[in-house]
Formats: structure tokens, C-alpha cells, sequence
């Protein structure tokens, strides 16, 4: 048995200063509408939860389906940073393959405060994430300049190639209607942006941003029985942790393990994500047609294109260069123009990844659409190991 997209939506992603309840429910409402389902046939509700938002962002499911009405249904609610979303489908379609349900509606949204993360409140000394801003002073953007500079070392790569992917996002972006950046950028003004954490410029590191995105999940047998449209798979979900030892810093932490006596593993944490994935669904990077990649910042888009096998370490900056990454090239990234164009709406992220390949692979991405797209992969992960790939194929 398969499990299907059946529904997509989405509420536009900005800084509208609106409770995040306004932005799951009308993304979800969305949802159903492209499902042609009904609130009251959903069974399972899983929602991704904001932990900015006070107690009914803790409990996202409940807080969702009460504000859409209860209706009986079941519900479960899950935390993993810019994993939650994965997490959540995940949750969904495990429960659809083990035939507990037929229907299920995944959602997530999020209201951020202006400016970048900040720890959640309270002293928590032996929380790495509190420490790494009270003892630090390390923000997110510190961590994103820390992997650019990375990659120059190892791979010689420039402010110039960090700012190309910065101009290829946003046209892509400017083609969607539920980005919240849709003005094409030039190089220049990329590179004349004001510096934030050296090598990165304000326009190569993404935006806090307020917005949701819903799924309706179903079995194959269901939609058959009702006659519904179901083109695309849910192929794979990977949640992968990473192996002892992770020799490579991950976010929030400021140490790595040691391998001086246990060698490092076949596969670092972020291209483990991916194998997982490709695994699951029987597919390897060469059946792509395109790929959501995690850029919170310009340099790591050049970084995930290598992790998940879609170019050899080092050379994700001459297949950007040479226009393959673009919305017309052999292997698009980010055609919904990333989280350069939309910015971090935590719960949602990995949902709207999910969206954009379903809409993709319908066929119904109107002027992004990438012609044949028959495999999409999306790929991000969340603080303290939480892996999240996601493959949907038609």
C-alpha cells in the first residue's frame, strides 16, 4: 500500500503579526480544498508545534483541530526543530501504512519575533543551546559563516558563488505566490548587503518569517474509493540521528566528537539524511528531477547539493555557475526559491518542501514548473541530531 498526497496549501509566508492558529488553519482549509476532502472525514490531525507561541503552540494537533472545529478525530503533536514537519508527516504515514487510518491532515505554521532565534527563556546551564548564547554570544548566522568558511578552506570557494545561489533563489522565488521575497537580486547587491557574520552578507542568510503549510495524506485504497486524484507518493522519510562519532560541528553545539579512537563513519550526518531516503524509496540522486534544499544560508545550499549526491564535494559551485541548478538546468534547486525567498517558519518548513514537490510533480507549479519532474527529494535537518528528508515520487 502507497501513501498519497491527496491535498497541498499553504498560507503566504511574510511577518503578518498574527496568532499562528490563523496561518496552520488556512493552510490546512487549503489543504482539503485541493483534496476535495472534508474536515469531518479526517481522522488523524498531526501538528508540527511552535515553541514561540505559547501553550497551544506546545500542543499544535489539539490547538488545530479545535480551531477547525472538533470533530473526533485523533491527534498527535511534534517538536524537532526544522524537522518537526517531516517528523509529522512521518507520524501520519506510519499510522496510514499500519492501516489505523485512512485520512490524514499534517500541518504546521509559526508567528517568529523580528531579528534572529533567540534561546527560549530561563537559565538552562547545561542546555547547549542556552550556552552557546550566554557563553558565546553564538547566533544562527555565526554557525552559517562557520560552514561558509568551511567550504572556502576545503573547496576555495567565494562570496562570489555564495551570492550566485542568492540571485538563482530569488527569481525562483519571485515566480511564487506564497514566497515572501519576490524580487529578483542582483550579485552586486547581494554582495553590497551589510555584513553580518563574516563571509555572509544580510541577503545570504534567510529571514524569521510567519507563515503555515498543510498536507492531506491518504492511503491509495482510499483514494481510489473516492475517486480523488492521487498522482504523487510519499516515497521515503528519513529521520535519521547521526553515527558516533559526529566529526563535523552540527548546530547548536561547539564541539565535535572525537575519532582518534573510533574511526568516523561512512557517511557524515546531512548525506546520511539523504541515504536513508533514497534507500527507503529505491531511487539514488541520479533518478532527482529536483531537490528542496536547506539554505538557510547561500553557502549551505552549495554544501547540501554535495551531501545528497547530487554533485561530488567541491563542485556544487560549478554546477551553479553553469545554470544545471536553475529552474530550466538537468537538477533544479530550490525552484521555490528556498528559504532565501520565504525565510524560517520553523513547524512548516519541511511541510512547504513537501507542497512544492507535490505541486511540482503534478505539474502545477504554473511558470517554476520544471518540465518531466518525476522524483522530488526535499532535505533539511533540526537542532540536536533531528535528520529530515523527505521523497515523493508520481
Amino acid at each position: 500500500m502507497s501513501v498519497v498526497v491527496l491535498g497541498v496549501g499553504m498560507h503566504p509566508w511574510g511577518k503578518w503579526g498574527r496568532p499562528f492558529l490563523e496561518y496552520g488553519v488556512a493552510a490546512a482549509r487549503a489543504a482539503l480544498r485541493d483534496a476535495g476532502v472534508a474536515w469531518t472525514d479526517v481522522e488523524f490531525v498531526v501538528g508540527a508545534d511552535t515553541i514561540r507561541n505559547g501553550y497551544p503552540g506546545f500542543i499544535a494537533g489539539a490547538s488545530y483541530a479545535q480551531a477547525l472545529g472538533w470533530s473526533g478525530a485523533r491527534v498527535a503533536s511534534c517538536y524537532a526543530a526544522c524537522a518537526s514537519g517531516a517528523q509529522a508527516v512521518d507520524i501520519a504515514r506510519t499510522r496510514i501504512l499500519a492501516g489505523l487510518c485512512d485520512v490524514a491532515l499534517v500541518m504546521g505554521a509559526d508567528s517568529t519575533p523580528k531579528g534572529f532565534f533567540k534561546p527560549v527563556g530561563g537559565d538552562r546551564p547545561d542546555d547547549p543551546d542556552w550556552q552557546r548564547f550566554r557563553l558565546l554570544g553564538a547566533t544562527n548566522p555565526a554557525y552559517f559563516a562557520l560552514y561558509a568558511r568551511r567550504r572556502m578552506a576545503l573547496y576555495g570557494s567565494s562570496p562570489a558563488d555564495f551570492a550566485a545561489v542568492k540571485v538563482k533563489n530569488s527569481l525562483a522565488g519571485s515566480l511564487n505566490p506564497m514566497a515572501r521575497y519576490r524580487n529578483p537580486v542582483t550579485a552586486e547587491e547581494v554582495l553590497a548587503s551589510p555584513m553580518v557574520a563574516d563571509p555572509l552578507h544580510l541577503m545570504d542568510i534567510c529571514a524569521t518569517s510567519d507563515g503555515g503549510a498543510a498536507v492531506v495524506l491518504a492511503s491509495e485504497p482510499y483514494a481510489r474509493r473516492r475517486g480523488l486524484p492521487a498522482s504523487v507518493r510519499v516515497a521515503a522519510v528519513s529521520t535519521v540521528t547521526p553515527t558516533f562519532p559526529n566529526t563535523i560541528l552540527e548546530l547548536p553545539n561547539f564541539a565535535t566528537d572525537s575519532s582518534a579512537a573510533v574511526p568516523a563513519p561512512e557517511r557524515p550526518f546531512r548525506a546520511a539524511i539523504a541515504h536513508a531516503a533514497y534507500e527507503e524509496a529505491g531511487v539514488g540522486p541520479e533518478d532527482v528531477s529536483l531537490a528542496e534544499v536547506y539554505d538557510l544560508s547561500t553557502a549551505l545550499e552549495l554544501d547540501w547539493m554535495e551531501d545528497v549526491g547530487l554533485c561530488p564535494p567541491g563542485e556544487s559551485a560549478k554546477l551553479l555557475h553553469d545554470g544545471e541548478t536553475g529552474l530550466s538546468g538537468r537538477i533544479p534547486v530550490n525552484p521555490s526559491g528556498g528559504l532565501a525567498s520565504f525565510g524560517e517558519a520553523i513547524p512548516a518548513q519541511a511541510i512547504a518542501q513537501l507542497c512544492e514537490l507535490t505541486l511540482q510533480l503534478r505539474g502545477g507549479a504554473g511558470p517554476r514548473q520544471i518540465a518531466g519532474a518525476r522524483v522530488g527529494l526535499a532535505v533539511n535537518q533540526g537542532l540536536f541530531g533531528h535528520g529530515s528528508a523527505l521523497i515523493a515520487t508520481t
